[in-house]
């Protein structure tokens, strides 16, 4: 028997859930398949939603943030990179999306309808575009702009138009908008 710990958990979570297709996966079913009571999830877990949550981002981490690394092109500025790493971003989501709805049902239901879960999720992100922008700031205030910019490629109450033929051109449009801004 495996060593249960938090990442043994989150991963037998993620499984669980390609092999029904479904986010509805209970404690008990976590447990069962780890040889564990439910009970001995929480040691790992302070509660039903941590688990959830940690799930989440895990699949976030790996499957959007960890598709989303770009290198810069010789003599790229920093607005250009930015625009590539936005353009790649807003489509690791929406492959996310296209590619494990099951997940990102998870995903919406435990962080994106969670604002302070979300913000946590997001601060990779916002790193990111804290880097490349050079902006320095520890609290990446200009960086969470930007990002909410582009919500509309992003929170999963616009998930029905990212497979619209006018997809780019809208990116581009908000883009157009924003970038004399930065």
């Amino acid at each position: 028997m495996k060593r249960i710990s938090q990442d043994l958990i989150i991963e037998t979570s993620e499984q669980l859930i390609k092999s029904t297709g479904s986010a509805e996966i209970s404690l008990a079913q976590i447990a069962n398949e780890l040889g564990i009571t439910h009970a001995a999830i929480y040691k790992h877990f302070k509660n039903k939603q941590a688990l959830w949550e940690a799930v989440a981002k895990n699949w976030f981490d790996h499957n959007i943030i960890g598709n989303v690394a770009i290198t810069p092109k010789d003599g790229q500025s920093p607005r250009d990179q930015l625009h590539d790493w936005l353009w790649h971003f807003v489509n690791a989501k929406k492959n996310a999306y296209n590619n494990n709805p099951e997940m990102f049902t998870l995903n919406t239901q435990y962080i994106d309808n969670n604002p302070y879960a979300l913000h946590k999720v997001l601060l990779d992100a916002y790193a990111i575009i804290d880097k490349i922008m050079a902006y320095h700031d520890p609290e990446f205030k200009r960086a969470e702009i930007i990002l909410s910019a582009f919500s509309v490629f992003t929170l999963p109450n616009f998930k029905d138009t990212w497979n619209a033929p006018n997809y780019q051109e809208r990116f581009e449009a908000m883009w157009a908008l924003i970038k004399f801004g930065l």
